[in-house]
This record gives C-alpha cells, structure tokens and sequence, in this order.
C-alpha cells in the first residue's frame, strides 16, 4: 500500500500547482502573460521527480509521469481562449429562438386575441365566399365586377376561379382600355360578359383591326363593344356573315349598314331568326314595299328585334283607328317604338277636342312625332291647346 501511496500523491502535487498556475495566469494581463516566468514552487515540484536536469523543462514533460498531464503553458493558453459567457448572451439573435410548443397554455386573453384565417369552402353557390382566397375575385370586385350576376351565367363562376390576375386577366383589361373603354366601363362590361377573361388576346387584336378594316372608327368600336360586349367572342367569319346579312337583305349600302350597326350594336350578336320574321311581318302582313322597310328600318333600327305582337298592334291601331297611310308611318317610324297606350290616350283626348287632324295638307296638322314625342305638359297646351288638367280629367273617364 505505501508503494502505491507516493505516486498518487506526487500526481496531486502537480496538478495542484497546475491549478494554481493556471488561476495565477487568468489575473495576469494578456500582453503580459507570455512574459511571467515559472513559478518557484513549481519549479521545486518539478525537480523534485529527480529524472531531469533543473534547466531541462522539456526533459522533465518528456521522461516524467507527469508528462501525460497538460504544462502550465497549455493550460494557460486554454484559459486564453476561453469564450466570454456573458458576451455571447448579449450577442444571442434571439429571432432564432423557436416558437413556442402548440400545447402551451395561454391565457384567454391571449386567446381571444388569436385570429385564425378563413379556411377555403370545398365547394359553394355563391362567389362571395371566395372573395377573400382569391386576388383576381377581390381586383375584379373593386373594378365594380358584380359577381352575383357573374355567377348567374353558365360556368362564368368557374372560369374566374381559375384564372390568375397578373397572368390572365390584366393583359385583358389593358387590351379593352386600347379599345377605348374607360374605367368605369370595364365593371358593367365585364359583368355582362365575363367570358371575354378567358379570350385568346391574339384572337381579340384580329376582331378589332377586322372592325377597323370595315371603316370602323375609334369612339365607334369603342361605342359598339361597350353597347354589345359579346360583340369580341364572335369571330372573324361570323362578323362578317352578320354584316353581309344585312347589306344584302335590306338592299342598303356599306356606309348605311355600318351607320345601322353602330345605333343597333347588337344586331351583330343577336339572333337572326327574330329579325327574319320581323322583316316578313313588315313585307306580307303590313304590307310595306321592299324600299318602305329599307327606310323604316334605317331610321328605326329597333324595330328588327321589337315583338311580333306589338308591331302588329301598333300598326293596326295607327293604320286602321287613326288612319295613318303607309307613307306616313315610314315617313315617321319613330311611332312604332312608343307604347301603345300613350297614342291612344292621346289620340282619344285629341279626338273629344275635335283637334285630330294627322293630313299634312289640311290645317292644325299634327305629325306623329309631336304625338308620341312630347310631354304630357307640352302635348296639352301646345298640340292639344289644354290644361294639364283637362287631360287628366279625360283618362279618369276612359
């Protein structure tokens, strides 16, 4: 046991006076500590091994068992190396800090201000409740899209759901303000006709230079697209069909037919068939000439797409109760687009005044148009020559 005894306690000697250096060095300045020589003490514990000359420092570190421990030297350049605690607390990003747990307990007033964000509806009949998932929705809304109408139209809904603004939609906006439609035009226009998102620009560039082609101006395609906004779905082939149709049916001329487009924009879009029978309505049952209808319809545009029955009416009551010949109403087609029940009020009251006179080479003429044009204050005391009245007092009898 004793044998054993010397050698630990020779090792604890050295590694106390290894401590102790090492505490001595910490107080001494950096620039200083290469500089501070062994201390005695030291020195005494390191000959005392008896194995190395007194000035072979690195004999004694070599050929004693205290070799394998670390010199005062290294252990002093460890201590120099060491970081500073303090500063690395300082110097914490704390943005690297990691959220807290999901199972944390919070307390409810944190709670109550927690905002979740809306989840996506699987499915819905209404686009409102996707306004806020989808940027185009939301831009579309501001440019004063309704989208309750929008989804009203067959699949429109789902077409905007799939379209993205900046790809998709903005070229189309831009592409329809060259056209010549203004800001507040682009919401009712879209609303009416949502479909034109998902065009092909290339396709809508080739429908508006056919329209330029044709003569067409600026302001009136502008006109015309604003009036008929399906007008640009049609392509290049059936616009022209449409134009040919009503050049050749109604025997007018290039500049004729487009002045009856741009009135009418939505003969161009409208069916054809209502405008074929009304054409036969006017020829077999009305009994106009070929070159009557060519005038009527060319100052009254509307008259092509008006109801069969009313027209019919209109004509009877006009040709047959008042007497009007067929010169006279195409001379003034403006009649047929007035109700009947205002010309034959008037009519009646100018009647029980003895003043319906509609013969222009007799006196106190009326012509049609002040019949069905004016107000009921003008028509009273200018053409009927009466009180508001009097007027008012009349249709209580009829």
């Amino acid at each position: 046991m004793a044998l054993w005894a010397r050698p630990v306690s020779r090792w604890r000697c050295l590694l106390t006076a290894a401590r102790a250096d090492v505490g001595r060095a910490a107080a001494v300045p950096p620039a200083a500590r290469g500089l501070v020589p062994c201390a005695p003490q030291a020195r005494r514990r390191l000959a005392a091994g008896g194995r190395s000359p007194p000035g072979s420092a690195a004999a004694a570190s070599l050929s004693s068992p205290e070799s394998n421990l670390p010199s005062v030297r290294q252990e002093r350049a460890k201590v120099e190396t060491l970081p500073d605690l303090n500063a690395k607390i300082l110097d914490e990003d704390w943005d690297d800090i990691p959220p807290s747990s999901a199972l944390e307990v919070i307390s409810e007033e944190e709670a109550v201000q927690i905002i979740a964000e809306p989840l996506v509806p699987l499915q819905s009949s209404t686009l409102r409740d996707y306004v806020d998932h989808s940027e185009t929705l939301e831009k579309l809304v501001q440019l004063g899209v309704d989208l309750s109408q929008v989804e009203k139209r067959h699949k429109a809904g789902q077409l905007l759901l799939t379209l993205d603004f900046e790809k998709n939609v903005k070229k189309i906006l831009l592409f329809l303000k060259d056209v010549g439609l203004e800001d507040n035009q682009l919401g009712p226009f879209l609303t009416k006709n949502p479909y034109i998102l998902g065009e092909d620009l290339e396709a809508l560039e080739t429908r508006v230079a056919y329209l330029k082609s044709k003569k067409f101006g600026q302001s009136e395609i502008a006109q015309i697209v604003s009036r008929a906004p399906y007008l640009l779905l049609f392509s290049v082939e059936r616009l022209d069909n449409r134009l040919g149709f009503f050049k050749n049916e109604l025997g007018l001329s290039v500049k004729k037919t487009k002045d009856l487009v741009i009135r009418l924009p939505r003969l161009l879009t409208g069916k054809l068939e209502p405008v074929k029978e009304n054409l036969q309505v006017c020829q077999i049952e009305l009994g106009f000439q070929r070159n009557e209808i060519q005038q009527i319809v060319y100052k009254t545009p509307k008259i092509l797409t008006a109801s069969k029955k009313r027209l019919k009416q209109t004509f009877d009551y006009l040709h047959n109760i008042m007497g009007i010949p067929h010169h006279m109403l195409t001379r003034f087609p403006q009649v047929f687009n007035s109700k009947l029940l205002r010309i034959r009020e008037r009519h009646m009251f100018l009647a029980f005044l003895g003043r319906a006179q509609y013969d222009p080479a007799q006196p106190s003429y009326i012509s049609l148009d002040q019949l069905v044009s004016l107000p009921d204050e003008v028509f009273c005391t200018e053409i009927a020559k009466a009180s508001m009245q009097d007027f008012e007092n009349f249709l209580k009898t009829l």
